[in-house]
This record gives structure tokens, sequence and C-alpha cells, in this order.
């Protein structure tokens, strides 16, 4: 009697988990923005919570900062002097609250969220230059979730405008013939987009641009490059370029991207749906191709805690697909924590392929003249 009671709660546990799964599966976007986009109306933050760019408490990482996240390296790496160029980096998305839709600067998750991909992601390049890392207040990630609304266009746009007045600091900073790196990850790497659109295509700017790695948001090779000024990279040594991806696992279902480029147009103009995604190999530094898990230098890969990272060679392989997704193969162990739908590893789009993003920047910049 027992025995049988016990295999019908098993049954009803397995029918209650593919129930989920199921559910997950063909409604995830669905319960996402509900979960995440807000349903109060759009209102600006106070001007008073701008941030004065001119004083260090708004910036996260800055070359006189003393406690600097940015300067961290994994176990078993050199520090090595900030070479010779300037790195501006703009972070993802860190603030998730629903009740506003721009996060203040002194939100305590936000910030500590802020400071694991300051080390996780920026420290990538701390070996190219220092490191200049605004705080903004950025959009809630809800808005990513509900592109054509209007108050995500709003909330976009006020975040924007934070990140422009912060670069206009940095380059201030910056003797004229200094190299720059432009790096981002998902909505940084938005506002830097917009950023070389608006404010480097077809300006001396643009000579000084070692590379723009606009990494974690797609961008069209045909609807948005002819109009950002840089082409894709299209080899492990080119400078004045973009370098992009897009992580998934297999099998992947990008609908959250699909969505994205069906509903908007291009820099350039032309509608993106339906065209293919810049990929640049972060294996190989080349546009598309395949390259094996032998070709990792190291992925960080973090503790339980998120506190800390090893950095493991060969653990992750890479393959541009056809639509310009960055496919790694089957679901890698030690990252199962914030996949997001679709086996999409956008979370660990830098920690997957650390090692290697680290010596193409210091490839690339090594080739800038």
């Amino acid at each position: 009697m027992l025995a049988r009671r016990f295999l019908y709660i098993v049954a009803a546990l397995i029918v209650l988990v593919l129930g989920i799964g199921i559910t997950w599966s063909l409604f995830s976007d669905r319960l996402m923005r509900g979960y995440f986009v807000p349903a109060a109306p759009y209102r600006p933050l106070p001007d008073a919570t701008a941030p004065d760019y001119a004083k260090a408490a708004s910036w996260v990482a800055r070359p006189d900062l003393a406690d600097d996240p940015t300067r961290w390296v994994p176990a078993g790496v050199t520090k090595a002097p900030a070479g010779r160029a300037a790195v501006f980096w703009v972070a993802p998305t860190t603030f998730l609250d629903r009740t506003r839709w721009n996060g203040p600067l002194d939100d305590g998750q936000a910030n500590y969220r802020l400071s694991l991909f300051a080390r996780s992601q920026a420290s990538a390049f701390n070996a190219a230059g220092a490191i200049w890392a605004p705080r903004y207040r950025q959009a809630t990630f809800g808005a990513f979730l509900a592109a054509s609304d209007p108050r995500s266009v709003k909330a976009l746009d006020f975040a924007y405008r934070d990140v422009a007045r912060a670069f206009d600091a940095f380059l201030a900073a910056q003797p004229k013939d200094r190299p720059i790196v432009l790096a981002g990850h998902s909505q940084g790497s938005y506002h830097l987009l917009r950023l070389l659109r608006e404010r480097v295509a077809g300006t001396p700017l643009a000579r000084r641009v070692v590379a723009a790695y606009l990494i974690g948001w797609p961008i069209s090779v045909t609807a948005d490059l002819p109009a950002l000024g840089l082409p894709g990279c299209a080899g492990p040594s080119d400078t004045r370029c973009i370098v992009s991806w897009q992580s998934f696992a297999e099998p992947a279902d990008p609908k959250l991207e699909d969505a994205y480029f069906a509903a908007t147009r291009g820099y350039a103009g032309p509608s993106r749906g339906g065209t293919a995604m810049l990929c640049v190999n972060p294996l190989t530094g080349t546009a598309g191709g395949t390259a094996p898990a032998s070709a990792n230098r190291g992925s960080l890969v973090p503790n339980a805690a998120l506190t800390d990272a090893t950095l493991e060679p060969a653990r992750v392989p890479a393959r541009c697909d056809a639509r310009g997704l960055l496919l790694i193969g089957a679901p890698p162990a030690g990252f199962g924590t914030f996949v997001l739908p679709g086996n999409n590893y956008h979370v660990f789009d830098y920690a997957l392929f650390w090692a290697n993003l680290r010596a193409d920047a210091g490839r690339r910049l090594a080739a800038f003249r």
C-alpha cells in the first residue's frame, strides 16, 4: 500500500514537472512579460537624480577609483599594466524591478549585480587600457520585453541620455590621440550602437576606435551595419570594426530576437525582419566559422554563490550559424543558472569566452595604427 502510494506521488510529480515545462516552452515570453514589464505609466526620474560624471561616485570604474571591480582577474591570470587604450564599457541591465521604468542609482540589488558584471565582463579589457564604466539610470529589464510600447521607448531614451553624457566626460579626460575601445553587453551594447550611429560614425573619432565590442545585442548585417560607420570584424587582427555575438546552446530557439527583428527597422532604414545577425566567432576572431572547444582559452565558471569564478579552458565550442547565432553545442555544465528561454545563454556571453575576448582585445590593439 505504501509502495503504491509512493508511486502515485512520483507519477503526480512527473506530470506536474512536465506540465510546468510545457507551459514554459509555450508561453515563456508571455510569462516573462507579465512578471517583468511594469504596469505603471512612464514617469521619468527627477532631474535631481541625474549622475554628475565629474564625480567619481557616478562611475563603477574609473582610473582614480580605489575600489574598482574591473581590475579583477581570475586565478592563474597575471595582472598586467593597463595598455595604451582607454576603454568605455557600458553595463548590461541589472535593474529588474517592475514598479518603475528606469532604475535609480542607489538601488542596492541593481548595484550588487552591476559590480558582478563589471568584475566578470569588463575585466576582460583591463590589459588593453584603463576602464571607464558609468553608472546610469538604466531601463528596467521589462522594457526589452515590450519593445514597441511607447513607455519602453521613453525609458530607453532616458537611459541613453545618461550614457551619452558619460561618454562626453570620458572623451574629455583622454588625450586626443589615445586609442579607444568601446565595449558593452545587452542594454549597454544597445546604447553603444546608438552612440556609434549618432556620435561616432563619419567623424574623426571613428579613426580612434580600435574595436567596438557590442556583445549580447542583435545587429543586422544589412539593416544596421551600413549606418554605424564601422564594419563587422572579418579577421582576428582587423581594427576599426565591430565584434558581436549571441550565445545559444542547441537546440536554439531565438524567438525573442526574432520578434524584435520582425517589429523594428534597422539604423540604415530597412526592416530587420528576416536578416542575419552579425556573428564574430569569439574563439577565432573571424566573422562566421566554427571552432572546437580546444580553441577556448578559458571560460569563467561561476561558483554556486556567484561570488567568484574559475577560469577553465576547453569547456565550450563556438559556431556561427546562417542566422548569425553563436551556437555552443549542448548546454555546458556549470552554467545552468539564469539560462533564458530558447537555450539562450545571454547572461554568459562574456563568461563563456572570457580568455579569448581578453586576447582578442590585445591582438586588435597591437594591430591598431
